[in-house]
């Protein structure tokens, strides 16, 4: 691990040993998960149950085989909408923040992944039921690059337990976005065309065989340009959260498949692909706030074999959120170079 991994993976130890509340606030591709390791071997030895709490069903899926890796011997059982596993009750529950509702006083471990995602952060009662879900005296571990401004704000001030984790684990600085003026994008869609800027973006991506994700605002203006995508690849698809074909999208995307997948906000965060680039097309929209953004920008350079890439946000005008995540990127790599975190 990382130094900011080995400090992280030892207030998690210790939160743990004292039942404490602790904030991991990590950058995204910090290797956050790999943190959690230590303090899951030290809860099983203590005979504690475990669980693992996230907002969304993809994040899920993709744990379970990870931990299961790290705990061969250890049962761990998976909780979602169409879950076979509801009757188990193992030492390692892994569940989307829905189904924490069923449980009460159950856990003597909680860690919570991205704590600031919808609708977990829009809900209070799936807050709720991870109050009441574990036992009175237990350890709860808070995880996320993007904590909300109240939490930075007790952060600063030592009123919250925390734990920075400002570079990633391969040392290298976190992709700056670039600002791309592309025009009025939306009536050029209408007339069934993209802006330049996007074709021209999308067509290197495609020469240079680099695979991409393109987030698009909303799920009608995606499907109104994905025909006009098409016309650049047929390959080209589109995914987003009512689509039936969701997870054999994603999987396509993650063989090679699919050169370039447009979505919506479903992927900005909890998936990883090695070694792509990403681009917003209406980054103004309001749906893109400034977490949004740092964790979309996040999808870039995670991996060491391929630590850069390029982030482009294609807008109209330029917003507040858009500005403040790219001096939330460029602070975190700024306090990464302070720590000696990030390699020369």
């Amino acid at each position: 691990m990382s130094k900011g991994q080995e400090a992280a993976s030892t207030a998690v130890i210790s939160a743990v040993r004292n039942k404490d509340e602790l904030l991991v606030w990590a950058v995204c591709g910090a290797g956050k998960t790999e943190v959690l390791f230590d303090g899951i071997d030290e809860a099983l030895k203590l005979r504690h149950r475990i669980c693992i709490a996230t907002p969304r069903t993809d994040v899920v899926l993709e744990l379970v085989p990870r931990l299961q890796k790290v705990f061969p011997s250890t049962e761990i059982s998976a909780l979602y909408g169409s879950s076979e596993d509801r009757h188990l009750f193992s030492p390692i529950t892994i569940s989307t923040t829905h189904q924490l509702l069923r449980f009460h006083r159950a856990f003597d471990m909680m860690i919570v992944d991205e704590v600031d995602a919808f609708p977990y952060t829009f809900d209070e009662s799936l807050q709720w039921a991870v109050e009441k879900s574990v036992k009175l005296r237990a350890s709860l571990i808070h995880l996320t690059a993007t904590p909300s401004r109240k939490w930075q704000y007790e952060c600063r001030f030592g009123k919250r337990q925390f734990i920075k984790i400002p570079a990633r684990f391969h040392r290298k600085p976190l992709p700056l976005p670039r600002f791309v003026w592309c025009g009025n994008w939306q009536k050029q869609l209408a007339n069934g065309q993209l802006p330049y800027p996007v074709v021209e973006w999308t067509e290197k991506r495609l020469k240079l065989g680099k695979q991409a994700l393109i987030f698009v605002p909303h799920i009608k203006l995606m499907e109104k340009s994905l025909s006009i995508f098409q016309k650049l690849h047929p390959a080209i698809q589109s995914v987003h959260a009512e689509d039936p074909l969701r997870k054999e999208k994603v999987k396509m995307m993650r063989s090679g498949e699919t050169p370039i997948l447009l979505t919506t906000t479903i992927l900005e965060r909890g998936v990883t692909f090695p070694n792509i680039d990403v681009a917003v097309l209406g980054a103004e929209d309001d749906i893109f706030t400034e977490a949004a953004l740092v964790q979309i920008a996040g999808r870039v350079g995670r991996s060491s074999e391929h630590p850069s890439g390029d982030i482009t946000f294609f807008h109209y005008s330029r917003t507040k959120a858009m500005i403040q995540a790219m001096l939330h990127i460029d602070e975190m790599n700024k306090e990464a170079w302070r720590a000696g975190l990030l390699d020369e």
